[in-house]
């Protein structure tokens, strides 16, 4: 038996170990740091277990469990964290609960009651503090298969837990870990692959949690949360030819903000990037699912209206500009416009990105020469003769 314990304790020590070489570069890895304090106190609870018999009862209990419960709910916590679901009433309620479970597995052992009510108090405690992050695993929108396989698995761990309630409480069999039975060999292998499960499971979640940030930070602009010029590109092409394809029309546009430089230059840089993630979002809530718009740098920004014919782009960007026109953003007390360059291809043509940028730029350029807070637009006929005309 206490072999067996103290290859639990080996693994989790070892997972310690590891993480404290990670964390002396990374030591303000809030995430990392929770685990890190989970695992501790599991290698204390679970280590105190193989002194059992050459330490008071009380401790080999009590604060044994008391340990235990602490580290599980830490736990917990980290992987409610890697859900994106950790939030000021999940802190309270699992620090509530943590203290129910230290507290009350405590007065049962003071009272003296039975070991398979101390079991089934302790098991119902472990299954429901990871009730909570299972769920989230599995029903996220946006959970990948690693999250929802590791909530399927801790799902069974959940079911196996009340399941051992349930028994310690219904039938007269011991189910203890000292007791000598099929159920005592069961509970080892579980004790073992369980722990399999959180140390390997985490830092794989942990692994894609931070592939998933350096997506976001490689394909989204981080002041006003529109795509990067590369990644717009990207997908703009790509929408580009099926739209080719199918012979569906498509429009582009391309603007900035009129004098941002002065925004900047009398009211400070900070003021002027609460405008751009100010007129970004406005911006993003006016446009529809299957639009893209991106950030091409400065103030710069272009969007592509796939499906849009020539009188829908033109209402449309003369709505985005008077939203604009009328927005108010509290870091400067004026308002402010933009000018913008708009094309609409027709089916029979297929240019690509920087076509579309290079011909938006001389309308743009059009729309700044004839006084700024305007909508120019750029026409080509079939023989792509160009005639800029005001929209």
């Amino acid at each position: 038996m206490k072999t067996a314990f103290i290859s639990v304790v080996l693994g989790h020590l070892f997972t310690v170990i590891l993480i404290s070489a990670y964390r002396y570069g990374h030591k303000k890895d809030k995430l990392i740091n929770t685990f890190y304090v989970s695992k501790c106190l599991e290698v204390a609870g679970w280590g105190l277990v193989i002194f059992r018999g050459g330490i008071p009862e009380y401790i080999s209990l009590g604060i044994v469990n008391s340990f235990l419960f602490a580290g599980s709910a830490v736990e917990t916590v980290a992987l409610s964290m890697v859900m994106h679901a950790y939030n000021r009433r999940v802190k309270r309620r699992y620090i509530m609960f943590t203290i129910f479970s230290i507290v009350g597995f405590n007065a049962l052992v003071l009272l003296g009651v039975s070991e398979n009510t101390r079991i089934a108090f302790a098991s119902l405690c472990t299954g429901m503090f990871l009730v909570y992050p299972v769920y989230r695993m599995i029903t996220g929108s946006y959970s990948s298969m690693l999250k929802r396989l590791m909530g399927y698995l801790y799902g069974i761990v959940v079911i196996g837990l009340f399941g051992r309630a349930a028994m310690s409480l219904f039938t007269e069999q011991s189910m203890g870990f000292f007791t000598p039975s099929l159920y005592q060999a069961l509970s080892f292998l579980s004790l073992y692959l369980i722990m399999i499960l959180e140390n390997t499971g985490f830092i794989l979640l942990y692994k894609e949690q931070a592939d998933e940030r350096l997506i976001r930070m490689a394909t989204w602009d981080d002041l006003t949360g529109t795509l990067n010029r590369r990644t717009f590109i990207e997908q703009a092409e790509g929408l580009l030819t099926s739209l080719s394809r199918s012979r569906s029309a498509v429009s582009f546009i391309l603007f900035d903000i009129d004098h941002y430089k002065n925004i900047n230059d009398t009211y400070g840089h900070i003021a002027g990037d609460r405008v751009l993630a100010g007129m970004s979002g406005l911006i993003k809530e006016k446009l529809n699912d299957g639009d893209l718009f991106g950030r091409f740098g400065g103030d710069e920004f272009a969007i592509l209206l796939p499906g849009t014919n020539e009188e829908q782009s033109g209402e449309a960007a003369e709505r985005l500009r008077l939203a604009v026109e009328h927005m108010r953003v509290p870091a400067i007390p004026v308002s402010f416009t933009i000018s913008m360059g708009i094309i609409t291809l027709d089916r029979w043509m297929e240019p690509g990105v920087n076509k579309l940028y290079k011909w938006c730029d001389q309308a743009l350029y059009e729309a700044k020469r004839r006084g700024r807070n305007c909508v120019v637009r750029i026409r080509f006929t079939e023989e792509q003769q160009g005639v800029i005309e005001y929209v």
